[in-house]
């Protein structure tokens, strides 16, 4: 019986890491054909040769100066078009508030586990707001080496804050606040990315929702240290769904890109956001900005922290498809009408339209991973 509760309900990777073992258990190994691939994450981090995550400087977005402005902008649309993914620097969100929320999440992972489970979702029930683990429904069927907190953070007349953190006290006031501000960053940089499809500057906005339908979903994601991390991954690889997804992280290297087909490790830069373009953005401009496949590798040094914040569109009221205007007859659309559920379960259970249209759907899917 016990062997049975133990492949259902998987105990909390932070308490796995901390018993002492010396070797993971075996439904934390990756196939053996990932695992030549995996590499000590501080050894690469070093790697200066090679491609490398673009690194946008925000600072003239919206500059007065028309050449100003327009580098900046093109060098963000330019960064989306090659690589779906950026270190945003100048991303005008003060360090103080970032470092706020840092410390939030991680005075709550610092508590003892017990009081963290307090918090425990319930995936079973469909409910994934809250502390978890990821069960045995990727596509591998195998588990990550990680925990998280997730839930919803605007905006705020969809947000419950009965379950957020009481602790520490600090844990609602930064985090809200740095909603309403990464919101902000988010309409800006769709602003950018919709001009550089020949668009109105709100085009894309108001494609994935707008003010009132866009959500912004956070997951802390927690790795701890792994005794064979030559033999794991945090997060396996995969695209993000959103339409754009905003990280910070605890400057512990971890996250991996598939560029020109090897894997980039991404530097860790300071006072930087990394941002991917996801799925939603990607088909909106019919393939013409990337939603780069991407995975999160650990180590045997350091606890690594993240902050992933996806913004993603309402689950059933818009139509993805190509806009009429990203598609030709030298173009044609490459990506069939979906709504953003259908999206999600097509990509998760490989299922039809129909399939994915006739099953339901918690309000609440654990679909969100990110590095």
């Amino acid at each position: 019986m016990l062997s049975t509760i133990t492949a259902t309900v998987p105990s909390r990777v932070e308490r796995l890491a901390g018993s002492g073992i010396e070797r993971i258990p075996k439904e934390y190994i990756r196939p053996e054909e990932e695992r030549r691939s995996i590499g000590d994450i501080f050894e690469e981090e070093k790697i200066a040769g090679g491609p490398q995550v673009p690194t946008v400087d925000l600072k003239g977005i919206n500059s007065e100066d028309l050449e100003v402005r327009e580098k900046c902008r093109e060098e963000l649309r330019k960064a989306a078009v090659d690589w779906g993914v950026m270190h945003l620097v100048n991303h005008g969100i003060p360090e103080e508030l970032t470092g706020r929320v840092k410390a939030a999440g991680e005075g709550f992972f610092g508590q003892p586990i017990e009081e963290k489970e307090k918090y425990a979702n319930d995936q079973a029930a469909g409910n994934v707001q809250g502390y978890g683990s990821k069960l045995a429904n990727n596509a591998s069927g195998q588990l990550e080496w990680e925990d998280y907190f997730f839930h919803c953070i605007f905006p705020e007349d969809k947000t419950d804050l009965s379950i957020w953190p009481k602790t520490p006290s600090d844990y609602i006031d930064a985090t809200k606040e740095y909603a309403k501000q990464l919101r902000a960053l988010a309409t800006k940089v769709l602003a950018v990315l919709s001009l550089g499809l020949g668009l109105e500057e709100g085009r894309l906005e108001k494609e994935v929702g707008g003010m009132e339908e866009l959500l912004l979903q956070m997951k802390i994601n927690y790795y701890p240290k792994c005794p064979q991390p030559e033999l794991a991954l945090g997060v396996e690889a995969h695209t993000d769904v959103s339409a754009l997804t905003f990280i910070l992280h605890n400057m512990v290297p971890g996250l991996q890109l598939l560029y020109g087909g090897k894997w980039v490790t991404a530097k860790c830069v300071p006072n930087s956001i990394i941002m991917h373009v996801g799925d939603t953005v990607e088909i909106l401009s019919n393939g013409k900005y990337k939603s780069i496949l991407h995975r999160g590798v650990v180590n045997k040094e350091k606890v690594r922290v993240s902050w992933a914040v996806f913004c993603e569109p309402p689950k059933d009221k818009i139509l993805l498809q190509p806009l009429p205007e990203t598609v030709s007859e030298a173009e044609p659309p490459r990506f069939p009408p979906r709504t953003f559920a259908q999206h999600i379960k097509h990509k998760l259970f490989r299922q039809s339209d129909q399939e994915a249209a006739d099953t339901p759907k918690p309000d609440n899917d654990d679909d969100h991973q990110s590095n």
